[in-house]
């Protein structure tokens, strides 16, 4: 169960996220959390710009934050929480992607998720970060830009299918891009023509697309995924293995690891992370190590290189993380081929 200095929430609510499945699941989410023994304080919030600073108060407060949203509500509300030593976030989600939820096994059904915030276990998290701003999950530009973009503007009632919409828009639409990634501290430049670059905190965007199936949450580091140039037609049909994280073995497919790296492009790109603009090319990308923490169900660590804490207030203690090996017969890293692995070479 939670300690008594977590048993006061303050419950951030965007009442349009999933095209208004937050707002319309508000009072059974605080009946639940009510149900858990636990003090609920609910705020709606207009939009996430003042996310940041109302989370910060509440865990400076002393309240245990949790937002009833989506991948954004939880992005700003962990860049107000890296203000706060100590302070822990939870997520109930109710967007359209979810994916920071469906990485850490957190239920994707809002009553079923109050169980994890009232039993579940605190872990330490990386967050990355663009320009100065963070990120939970994914940030990407290219051809990601031009679907995002897309998905944002798409009918409500799309749902989660709203990033395939997007997706197919933007293909059709899609003319080839050269992309610069210089890594530091190595200094490793690499130009390439192609579709996009990502750098993933996290395994999962779009509304389930496992992009970086070895990413953990844990390590410090940044999982690099560049999709080189191909027919439009050969991306469509390979599309649709990135749910199930099999499109990594692929000789278009570039996977690095990194800390911290800069990119560009031969034109205007916007920064998407977490299904938001978060900047214009070029960036300056990096992890930030452990910046936050967050509630996690007990028997969820695949995610993490930490084992398990016993309960929650506990700290998860690091195991020894090794080489990762991802789906695939190669990766490409640091412009070698290797045999299943990726590596932290750049």
């Amino acid at each position: 169960m939670l300690t008594p200095a977590r048993t006061s929430i303050c419950l951030l609510v965007n009442p349009t996220a999933g095209g208004g499945r937050a707002g319309a699941n508000t009072a059974a989410v605080v009946n639940a959390l009510h149900g858990h023994g636990l003090h609920v304080r609910p705020i709606s919030v207009d939009g996430i710009e003042s996310v940041s600073d109302t989370a910060a108060a509440a865990a400076a407060g002393g309240e245990t934050v949790v937002v009833l949203g989506g991948d954004g509500m939880a992005r700003a509300a962990a860049a107000g929480l890296t203000r706060v030593p100590g302070s822990v976030l939870g997520i109930v989600p109710a967007g359209r992607g979810n994916d920071l939820a469906r990485v850490l096994g957190i239920p994707l059904d809002p009553i079923a998720a109050c169980d994890t915030i009232a039993v579940g276990v605190v872990r330490s998290m990386d967050l990355g970060e663009v320009d100065g701003r963070p990120f939970v999950g994914i940030a990407s530009a290219g051809i990601d830009s031009d679907a995002n973009r897309i998905a944002n503007l798409a009918p409500r009632w799309l749902g989660g299918a709203v990033y395939a919409y997007g997706a197919a828009h933007a293909l059709w639409r899609w003319r080839r891009a050269t992309f610069v990634l210089e890594f530091y501290p190595s200094q490793v430049r690499i130009q390439f023509t192609g579709y996009s670059v990502a750098f993933a905190n996290s395994r999962c965007f779009g509304g389930g697309m496992c992009l970086a199936p070895a990413a953990l949450l844990d390590d410090g580091e940044l999982d690099v995924v560049a999709i080189e140039d191909m027919a439009r037609a050969r991306y469509a049909w390979h599309l649709p293995k990135v749910f199930r994280g099999k499109h990594t073995g692929l000789d278009v497919v570039q996977m690095h690891r990194t800390t911290e790296a800069v990119l560009s492009a031969d034109r205007p790109f916007t920064v998407y992370a977490d299904g938001d603009p978060i900047g214009e090319l070029p960036v300056r990308i990096r992890s930030l190590p452990a910046a936050i923490k967050i509630i996690t169900p007990v028997a969820r660590a695949g995610a993490f290189a930490a084992t398990a804490a016993t309960s929650i207030g506990t700290e998860a203690q690091v195991a020894p993380v090794g080489e990762r090996t991802i789906p695939g017969p190669a990766a490409l890293i640091g412009g070698f081929k290797h045999p299943g692995k990726v590596h932290a070479a750049v």
